[in-house]
């Protein structure tokens, strides 16, 4: 298994690079998928974890350990630089803040993002949310700098400013979030290309972007958001939200044929599912 330290590494250099694309993973299975269809990293969303893992909504139910234990299934199926959802930090104060970036890093989480959201937050793209307030929001930025093993460790602030109070918020948020120690900003929920263009302009930093479906942001390609200035384009929920769609389909059919054979041209066979686990039935214990 990689280390988190090597991860974070590994990240920062492809950082410097240009711009790095982040499918997320909805488990260890599809982590090793993205790998081998020669993504560079990948991101683990906390909407994903809630619903895939405990098939509640993303309102912050949620444990550390179970986050970390999922983080740590998928980091050893993987040797990608992962960046994780750390939401507020699962539980009140910046000593929550601190063990949680303890525990993904020990977990093989290479980069985090945290936000100013109150608990339970929502997510990013719903209308209603309510922020912390910037001192708080400091102060647990401040324990997660310190709490960091590695220095490479990727620590991103994420505002949800944009939808609350505006976008010159946003802004005064971000440079504030850097001041406490923040490595990069993950501005929420912009809502043009225009925005996001300017937003790189105002905060000169690490910036992540979140190419969500079915929310405020506009489709933009990952080219489009590195030209504007951003390192990081997140997927968060889209391989989650592709295989259920062809999972519900899939149910649907064999329902109604009482057979699954007008499905099995579509399925991953057995031969690519044992070679994308390294796994030879010819080899006794393996």
């Amino acid at each position: 298994m990689v280390s988190s330290a090597e991860r974070s590494k590994r990240l920062r250099e492809l950082i410097s690079q240009g711009v790095v694309m982040m499918p997320g993973a909805y488990n260890a299975l599809s982590a090793k998928l993205i790998e081998r269809s020669g993504f560079d990293a990948m991101y683990l969303s906390g909407a994903v974890l809630a619903n895939s893992v405990g098939g509640v909504p993303d309102v912050g139910l949620m444990t550390l350990t179970e986050a970390r234990d999922h983080a740590g299934h998928v980091a050893k199926a993987s040797l990608l630089p992962i960046l994780m959802d750390a939401d507020t930090g699962f539980g009140e104060g910046p000593l929550n803040m601190a063990r949680t970036i303890t525990e993904f890093e020990h977990a093989g989480v290479s980069a985090v993002h945290i936000e100013d959201q109150v608990f339970p937050k929502r997510c990013g793209h719903l209308d209603g949310k309510q922020l912390i307030s910037t001192q708080e929001m400091c102060e647990k930025i401040a324990a997660a700098a310190g709490a960091k093993q590695s220095k490479d460790f990727v620590l991103l602030a994420r505002t949800d400013a944009r939808s609350v109070d505006g976008y010159d918020a946003a802004v005064e948020l971000a440079h504030a979030y850097l001041k406490a120690g923040a490595d990069g900003i993950f501005p929420e929920a912009l809502q043009t290309q225009d925005e996001f263009a300017r937003f790189a302009t105002d905060v000169d930093t690490i910036l992540l972007a979140n190419m969500t479906e079915f929310g405020k942001t506009p489709y933009l390609s990952a080219d489009e958001f590195g030209d504007m200035g951003y390192n990081i384009v997140i997927y968060p929920v889209t391989l989650q939200r592709y295989v259920m769609k062809a999972t519900e389909r899939a149910l649907n059919t064999i329902k109604s044929e009482r057979s699954q054979r007008s499905l099995v041209d579509d399925m991953q066979t057995r031969a690519e599912l044992y070679d994308l686990l390294d796994y030879d039935v010819n080899v006794p214990g393996k």
